[in-house]
């Protein structure tokens, strides 16, 4: 089993749930991020004043998926989010060693 998590763009989410949802994937986690990469984060004016936005708004998608899917999983990821410009994200795959489901104790794949 893996775990995939994806950062990316807040405004390529639905298009990814939408994709993955397409290839079978059955559930994910989604979390509000915030960080900077060579992005270096930018700048914005308010009321006329300019400030620097050091951390810049992503969106974490955490997937867990058997070994066989991962792949096209991650495929489809790089496919649905990439705009080509710098700040389209990270992708970052671990090796699960136990899932539990905990309503029935179901473990391993059975528990995806």
């Amino acid at each position: 089993m893996q775990k995939i998590e994806a950062v990316i763009r807040h405004f390529k989410l639905e298009d990814v749930k939408n994709a993955l949802s397409d290839i079978g994937v059955a559930g994910m986690t989604i979390t509000e991020v915030r960080g900077f990469g060579r992005q270096k984060g930018h700048t914005e004016t308010y009321r006329g004043t300019e400030y620097a936005v050091d951390f810049v708004p992503k969106v974490k998608v955490e997937i867990a998926v058997s070994q066989d899917q991962a792949q096209t999983v991650i495929d489809t990821i790089i496919k649905t989010a990439q705009t080509g410009q710098i700040g389209d994200g990270k992708i970052f795959v671990t090796d699960l060693s136990e899932t539990i489901r905990i309503r029935t104790g179901e473990t391993g794949d059975g528990a995806l």
